[in-house]
């Protein structure tokens, strides 16, 4: 390794950085005579569409996507609600990009363990981490731990039929209360308050079915501690609430509030004054009579999780807030108990550490400049980048934002990676069948693209009988059986 100090093409500030060696000598022509050969670990859409851009640049690329799943696809898959099929229909964007030739999937390998940095590092030129969010970020207030406290992530990853989760989930409150004014809440609620039957259709795996069908649930109350204006749902995702037939959507007139800084806001997004519209016409309209309540509650910032003797949900306790001028809100002191059996936690997902590379556990992410990972800082506090190694996606930027905002992040990383590829140290073993010996050595059970359509005709079969578009698979021995049959 060797220090330099250097100011980027792509328009990065040149603060002093780690690179690898220039190439030079009979390796270097090696490495000019064949395509830039790139991991991207994670083949959620963060990594798909790192893969599109080098694909559309004017290098020549050969990438080998990892993905830790027996299937691709990341949050479509397995963060996505079921009853989101629109949202779903990205897939179709994706497989594009994964039938080129320049490409290839290798699932069902999980980095760290099957495959460690310096493996990669042998193998390829460079390596893009895209490997997303899927914990939940922690809340602090007392009683989070009780029995019936539980985390929106870990929900969301039963009902979509993860197979790293339990197969049943405990559904037995009939008052149910979601913290947090985000899409993936209203996801939370709405899976909720649904009838297992009204999700039938949808490819929700026969456990999961079974699991929503015998859900007590008729009371679900979505609490966030802002108001209207600062609540971060989409325009569309919310209005979709009021499309069930079976959910009564309620919000009390007394929760639509806006100071200067709310009005502000309203007036410079479009999509936050459709938002605080949709509410004021729920909260003046007349009560109707579908049997599931919804509750949309703002101004009430939760204090405690109340529990019973038996360490179980029994309540929740929150405090009234108050506009302060800004948009933001203060305590008023005034406390209320809700009678609630079971609460769920949507306060933001968090990224988990990746192993050999540093991490920022406050934020979540790999700490990084336009997606080139910071290994440390100098003396001076100049930043050194670790070599030929990238970010892109939530482990770059956090968990916030759609899924089509991480494109942006794929075409900076990939810049960032193009401009440094003349200071790559070539691989050495850049051979296609290099890594997929290695994997073979080593028993690992690695499924494929190919593997992957194998295993969409399976679920697609699985779903005709009933007239469904899929059902999913859960089982990872079933996903290996159905994709990659000669290696189970």
């Amino acid at each position: 390794m060797t220090e330099q100090s250097a100011a980027s093409t792509s328009g990065v500030p040149g603060p002093s950085v780690v690179t690898q060696a220039a190439s030079s000598g009979p390796d270097a022509h090696t490495a000019a005579a064949r395509p830039l050969r790139i991991a991207i670990v994670g083949a959620g859409p963060a990594g798909i569409y790192a893969a599109d851009a080098l694909m559309k640049s004017d290098a020549e690329v050969s990438i080998d996507l990892y993905e830790r799943m027996p299937a691709p696809f990341g949050l479509i898959r397995y963060g996505v609600a079921p009853d989101h099929p629109r949202i779903k229909g990205i897939i179709t964007a994706l497989h594009k990009v994964l039938d080129k030739e320049q490409v290839r999937l290798l699932g069902n390998i999980d980095y760290g363990t099957d495959i460690t940095l310096d493996d990669l590092r042998r193998f390829y030129d460079a390596v893009i981490f895209s490997t997303g969010a899927n914990a939940d970020r922690a809340l602090d207030i007392p009683g989070i731990g009780l029995d019936g406290s539980y985390g929106a992530a870990d929900f969301v990853s039963w009902y979509d039929g993860h197979p790293d989760v339990p197969r049943s989930w405990p559904l037995d409150a009939e008052k149910v209360a979601v913290l947090g004014v985000g899409n993936v809440a209203l996801d939370v609620a709405r899976v909720l308050a649904k009838t297992g039957d009204e999700l039938l259709p949808t490819e929700i795996p026969p456990n999961v079915y079974k699991g929503l069908k015998d859900n007590k649930a008729i009371e679900v109350h979505v609490f966030g501690r802002r108001g209207p204006a600062q609540a971060k749902f989409t325009p569309l995702e919310l209005r979709e609430l009021d499309h069930s037939p079976t959910i009564e959507v309620i919000v009390d007139p007394e929760d639509i509030d806006y100071d200067e800084g709310s009005e502000a806001a309203r007036r410079h997004s479009k999509q936050v004054d459709m938002v605080a519209n949709t509410l004021e016409q729920w909260a003046i309209r007349d009560q109707g009579n579908r049997p599931h309540k919804l509750y949309l509650h703002f101004f009430e910032s939760p204090a405690e999780i109340v529990g019973d003797e038996n360490g179980k949900v029994v309540g929740l306790r929150t405090e009234r807030t108050q506009l302060d001028g800004t948009g933001n809100v203060k305590g008023t002191g005034v406390i209320k108990d809700w009678d609630i059996q079971a609460v769920y936690r949507a306060v933001g997902y968090l990224s988990q550490n990746i192993t050999n590379l540093p991490f920022d556990d406050q934020a979540g992410t790999v700490p990084n400049e336009a997606g080139r990972v910071i290994a440390d800082e100098n003396a001076d506090g100049a930043a050194r980048y670790m070599p030929a190694t990238y970010v892109t996606g939530w482990i770059k930027r956090g968990p916030v934002g759609l899924i089509g905002h991480t494109k942006g992040d794929a075409n900076e990383t990939v810049a960032c990676l193009l401009d440094d590829a003349e200071n790559f140290t070539p691989a050495e073993q850049p051979e296609l069948d290099a890594v997929t010996e290695f994997l073979e050595s080593k028993g690992i059970p690695f499924t494929t693209w190919q593997g992957w359509y194998r295993l969409d005709a399976h679920e697609r079969a699985l779903g005709e009988p009933e007239g469904r578009e899929r059902v999913k698979v859960v089982e990872r021995e079933d996903m290996l059986r159905a994709s990659e049959p000669h290696k189970v």
